[in-house]
């Protein structure tokens, strides 16, 4: 039996499952049925011979070999979008909000710096606030969202998973934990530092806590005055990997397991994809994020 060489088009679809973890929400993001997802991935594995992705009851799961094709369609997917920016883009104008949490912050505005250099008529609007901006309302066009967005006008994309760590400062490791390592069963012995009850629900939060933090000198719904008490070394936070390498005077600690990441999603309204600055915005921040979450 003869076999069709693997197009872009293929590609898209295994992007899209890598990306959003299950067929359905791969078509969703796709706009086409979860059946017809699972027609193609399994028409890429036929015509390829060998098993791409394999379902569990956590979502699926993409092999060595498929993974190596997604680096392929994410490298085909930033050369197309360059020839429609150098094309049909060469001027975008108007404001586009961009709602982000304190934690995304720091790694994005230079993103939307460069960007705004290369559109100058671009005009950019960062919405960061504990309240998280209603997209479907239209309180902001694009959001960076560590939950996956359930309203059905808003199109939720995984970017990546952020590696989290354990961090306190030097002054803090040389005082209380001059080997950097902290093990299980005197984590209820030190000082911590953490966001406060309304967060206390997040996974890495509640990790935390099952390795035994205990005792929290400073809590906040602010990341920004989390990260502070952690340099200022008031105790041991869980921290962004990426986050954390940009603040000065951290050490991060050898712990005895490994934090859970932080998946990031880049969510942003069905109908702001037909608009030409929101478009831009969107590619240029989905690409930047995956190269650091990568």
């Amino acid at each position: 039996m003869k076999t069709r060489p693997v197009s872009w088009d293929d590609l898209r679809f295994l992007l899209a499952v890598h990306r959003d973890r299950s067929f359905f929400a791969a078509g969703r993001s796709l706009g086409v049925a979860a059946s017809t997802v699972a027609r193609r991935v399994e028409a890429m594995e036929r015509s390829l011979g060998r098993a791409l992705v394999h379902r569990s009851n956590d979502g699926t799961r993409l092999d060595r070999e498929a993974l190596r094709l997604v680096v392929l369609a994410e490298e085909l997917e930033l050369g197309l979008a360059s020839l429609v920016r150098d094309g049909r883009e060469t001027e975008v104008s108007g404001t586009v909000r961009v709602s982000l949490s304190e934690g995304f912050v720091r790694p994005l505005v230079p993103l939307l710096a460069r960007l705004h250099a290369k559109h100058p008529a671009l005009r950019v609007e960062v919405i960061s606030e504990a309240r998280i901006a209603d997209l479907a309302r239209g309180e902001a066009e694009i959001g960076i969202r560590i939950v996956r967005s359930a309203s059905a006008p808003i199109v939720s994309k995984l970017l990546g998973r952020a590696s989290t760590g354990l961090f306190a400062s030097r002054d803090y490791v040389e005082r209380r934990l001059p080997s950097a390592k902290l093990s299980r069963d005197v984590a209820g012995t030190h000082d911590w530092v953490g966001l406060d009850a309304s967060l206390e629900r997040l996974p890495q939060e509640q990790w935390t806590r099952a390795y035994g933090a205990s005792r929290f000198t400073f809590r906040s719904n602010s990341v920004f005055a989390v990260e502070q008490a952690v340099v200022s070394g008031m105790g041991i936070g869980l921290l962004g990997v990426v986050q954390a390498s940009s603040l000065a005077g951290l050490v991060e600690l050898d712990a005895a397991a490994t934090p859970p990441p932080v998946e990031v999603f880049l969510a942003f309204r069905r109908d702001a994809r037909k608009t030409s600055r929101v478009r831009v915005v969107a590619r240029e921040i989905e690409a930047d994020a995956r190269r650091l979450l990568r």
